[in-house]
């Protein structure tokens, strides 16, 4: 099937049910392209039969159901993008208008070269009723007609129409092999009021004469005979044959193209010369019969173009000729006429058959469908390459937007989201005085001895395991990370968005930070790391600095309190600054008094050590078990920390 038709569900689906069902039945389908479908693109049936089998499963509504739903829809969906003039001169009936389905398929054949249109047959039945015979190499698909003439007839004619399927079976059909053969009884009820005018008179308007009026007498009295060649020449590509379809007389083209054969003098019949590529039936003469309103399609069997050269005949091969025409039925002779015109639908398919506009008929309008369908084809190429690029562009569009979202991640670990995006939208970021932070800052007791002791590699590797750890508590706990040098690493709360749970976040991270160390064990010793812990609360300014490079930072005594706070901590223990005692009283914390002590630039200080919380508080700590980290890549720079000649890494 074509795009055409997977958009048309698409729009179906949106319109009546919503964009959240679409988005179940793409998911469902397994399909994230079906989006992007091309309206000139052939896709298998495997694809459109997977797609409404998911329509009817996610909708909850029978199969049947949801494809004559599709054919009503289909049908005004061609009104409203493009078809509708086609569609409305097709027939001032219904009969009439199923009776050139099939012209209008051979028409867009032209377009979609690989269509696989049915075919349709009307026959009177009882009671006025009209009985149609439709032919279609899918099977299963027949409630998409009833839906398509029901909106026939409601839309074109203002009539009520009921369909009721009476047979359906499976037909072989020669070369064409089987083919799905449904036959519907169809009801038309009394006319919709409608203030539309008919499109066309009556039927009993026309007088029907039985000769023409400007004839005289004296030639109607007369035999008028039109010699063979002189017919031959003027229907070049007609063939004549009877009820065993033997071939009588052909055109003067198509005897051209098939030399070889008809100057055999062997009995030719109309299969020897032709095969029946449309309507999909068996080339017997009670079909043809059967199907004498339908546009017929011969393809030429042989492709020998006979070409006078010097003392005799020379045969170029080429591409086959091919005739689309109607077959005419002579009562009177009890034989088929066969008038036709080539296939033609663009100036390369003339050179490749070596016909030339001289040898079409002046009458015939063949002569300007090929030069008018040249220019369509031109066009389509266009509009076929604009889907292209539409789509390709789309799926490019959705590339750059993934990319976006992983720079952006990576974006956001640098620097706060909010300053982020400021200066990706070229916006300078001020410096802003947030009136009261939480600061972290620890490290990693005995890190100068391990760093001594193991390999640098070692010690990247271990630094990674807890890092990673502690990151993952960062976005749990909601607090920015601010840096890492070496074994220091700081975080805060209540930046860069202000709160009035800052202290506790902190807190709580460091709470399950001293867990998270526990469970990395030292390269050197093999035993579980322990942290020193420092936590301070108070003022400090926020900004971002340097452009290259740029790092949000944090400056204020809040920074150094915090800091030494951590210096002057004791392995295992999480050192507070009497700040954020205060802050964290009454929440629920247990915290011992370690008494005065004298911290250096700062004098004697009141701390305590945050032991952890009460049970029954209402904020759980989560701890995460060693397997929830990832490995991830990591970025190495080399740096001397004082009093030390090993080589440490900074983490960034």
């Amino acid at each position: 099937q074509y795009g055409q038709i997977h958009l048309c569900v698409r729009s179906l689906v949106l319109e009546k049910f919503g964009e959240e069902k679409w988005k179940q039945i793409t998911e469902k389908a397994g399909c994230d392209e079906i989006d992007d479908f091309m309206t000139f693109h052939h896709y298998g049936d495997d694809l459109t039969i997977n797609l409404i089998g998911v329509v009817s499963e996610v909708l909850e509504v029978p199969l049947a159901v949801v494809l004559e739903l599709f054919g009503e829809y289909f049908f005004t969906y061609c009104l409203q993008n493009g078809y509708d003039k086609m569609l409305r001169t097709l027939g001032d009936n219904i009969r009439a208008f199923i009776q050139n389905l099939d012209s209008l398929h051979a028409l867009l054949a032209m377009t979609y070269k690989h269509i696989q249109a049915p075919s349709f047959r009307c026959e009177s039945g009882d009671e006025d009723a009209l009985i149609l015979h439709y032919y279609s190499v899918r099977s299963g698909l027949y409630p998409i007609v009833i839906g398509v003439l029901r909106a026939v007839g409601r839309e074109l004619y203002h009539q009520e129409i009921q369909m009721e399927p009476l047979e359906i079976t499976d037909e072989a059909m020669g070369d064409h092999g089987h083919l799905s053969h449904v036959t519907f009884k169809i009801t038309i009820k009394d006319s919709l009021e409608s203030s539309v005018a008919p499109m066309h008179p009556k039927k009993g308007s026309i007088p029907n004469l039985s000769f023409c009026p400007h004839m005289s007498q004296d030639l109607l009295s007369e035999r008028i005979t039109i010699q063979p060649k002189t017919f031959c020449n003027i229907f070049p590509f007609h063939v004549l044959f009877d009820e065993d379809l033997v071939v009588k007389q052909c055109g003067a083209n198509v005897a051209r193209w098939s030399h070889s054969s008809l100057n055999t003098d062997t009995i030719l019949r109309l299969s020897d010369l032709f095969v029946l590529n449309q309507p999909k039936m068996k080339l017997t003469y009670k079909h043809i019969l059967k199907f004498c309103n339908a546009t017929y399609i011969l393809e030429a069997k042989t492709s020998d173009v006979a070409n006078t050269s010097g003392d005799g005949i020379v045969a170029e091969r080429q591409a086959r000729l091919t005739l689309k025409g109607q077959m005419i039925w002579l009562e009177d002779v009890d034989h088929i006429l066969f008038i036709g015109s080539p296939r033609l639908a663009s100036l390369n398919d003339m050179e490749e058959r070596q016909l030339f506009l001289s040898d079409i008929p002046l009458y015939d309008v063949t002569r300007e469908l090929v030069l008018l369908n040249q220019q369509r084809i031109a066009e389509l190429q266009v509009s076929k390459k604009l889907d292209e690029t539409t789509a390709e562009l789309k799926r490019t569009g959705i590339a750059l937007e993934k990319e976006k979202e992983k720079t952006d991640m990576l974006l956001y670990q640098m620097l706060p989201k909010k300053v982020a995006n400021q200066l990706r939208d070229g916006i300078s970021v001020d410096a802003e005085k947030f009136e009261e932070v939480t600061i972290l800052f620890s490290d990693i007791v005995t890190f100068t001895n391990i760093a001594a002791a193991v390999q640098p590699l070692q010690i990247v590797q271990m630094l990674n395991d807890l890092y990673m750890r502690f990151d993952n508590l960062t976005e749990l706990h909601q607090v920015y990370k601010v840096e890492t040098i070496g074994d220091a690493y700081m975080v805060v709360g209540g930046i860069p968005e202000a709160n009035t749970i800052h202290a506790m976040s902190v807190a709580n991270f460091s709470i399950d930070m001293v867990a998270a160390a526990s469970q990395v064990c030292s390269p050197a010793t093999g035993k579980p790391l322990q942290i020193r812990v420092g936590v301070h609360t108070g003022s400090v300014v926020a900004g971002v600095v340097g452009q290259k490079m740029p790092r949000y930072c944090l400056f204020g005594d809040t920074v150094n309190t915090a800091s030494r706070m951590e210096s002057h901590g004791l392995p295992g223990k999480i050192h507070l600054s009497p700040t954020t005692t205060r802050a964290l009283q009454d929440r629920g914390y247990q915290m011992d008094e370690r008494g005065n002590i004298e911290i250096k630039g700062k004098g004697v200080m009141t701390t305590h050590f945050l032991i952890g919380r009460d049970r029954g508080s209402d904020v759980k700590m989560i701890t995460l078990p060693a397997e929830a980290v990832k490995p991830s890549r990591i970025k190495i720079e080399s740096k001397k920390k004082k009093n030390s000649n090993s080589k440490l890494c900074v983490i960034s």
